[in-house]
């Protein structure tokens, strides 16, 4: 099999191919091979926009499956679970099973980009971009909260909520927009595909956070814009955790 040979290589495979030519040499801003990575990012977009459930061996769950108790995922059945796909220093790639009414909470991405495509079900997701504060600027909008729980606070403001479906595009996040985002299941079981770039690495800076959006009871001498919310780091949320079962699709070798 040549490895330009499309018509003989499975879309999965193609898919992490150009996952790996689009972020091996991600430009920092300004750089003048922007342009490259643009037209590699939108070739990425177009190949995910094509995959389905079928591509990967994926057979959609049933509504089981209706919606578990919350005891039931304490009693050791995880409300999402992930096949993971292939992994290189460049980017990983991969599969989230989220079950009836199941969340993947808000939470961050760091210095990421990040590609997500339905592949059944439905999912909501709602997209936070951080607003930075200049240096030496007012705090008179700044939450009363006890001194320990400030340096936790982050102003951002909400994006964007949308429903995606197998018949929609991707979903696309890159380290400055849409880079917090929190994923929920909607009318029964979903799955999405995943790739992110570069990997998580707590050792390299690229470790995930949680946040809480406060609301407007925590939230005193307030004025925001329309849309700017406070988000509060906070720790992993005790509902949630994330299992791992086997990836039935074709092989990815990279």
């Amino acid at each position: 099999m040549m490895p330009g040979d499309s018509n003989m290589t499975s879309i999965v495979q193609r898919i992490a191919r150009q996952a790996l030519v689009t972020f091996r040499n991600t430009p920092r801003v300004g750089e003048a091979d922007g342009k490259s990575f643009l037209e590699n990012h939108s070739k990425l977009k177009s190949l995910m926009t094509e995959v389905r459930a079928a591509d990967l061996n994926l057979v959609p769950r049933r509504a089981d499956d209706i919606s578990p108790p919350p005891l039931q995922y304490h009693s050791g059945v995880p409300p999402v679970t992930y096949m993971h796909i292939c992994e290189t220093d460049h980017f990983s790639m991969g599969v989230f099973l989220l079950k009836s009414g199941a969340s993947i909470p808000l939470h961050d991405h760091p210095g990421m980009h990040g590609v997500l495509k339905v592949m059944y079900g439905k999912v909501r997701i709602s997209c936070f971009d951080r607003l930075e504060r200049p240096a030496g600027s007012p705090q008179q909008d700044e939450p009363t909260l006890p001194q320990a729980q400030i340096g936790a606070l982050r102003r951002s403001v909400l994006r964007c909520t949308g429903e995606y479906t197998e018949e929609s595009g991707p979903c696309v996040l890159s380290p400055d927009l849409d880079n917090l985002h929190q994923i929920d299941a909607v009318d029964g079981p979903t799955a999405f595909m995943d790739i992110l770039a570069p990997p998580y690495d707590p050792d390299e800076g690229r470790d995930c956070h949680y946040y809480k959006v406060l609301a407007d009871s925590e939230v005193s001498n307030s004025e925001l814009k329309e849309k700017e919310v406070w988000l509060m780091e906070i720790s992993q949320p005790p509902d949630f955790w994330c299992g791992g079962e086997p990836y039935p699709g074709p092989e990815v070798c990279l």
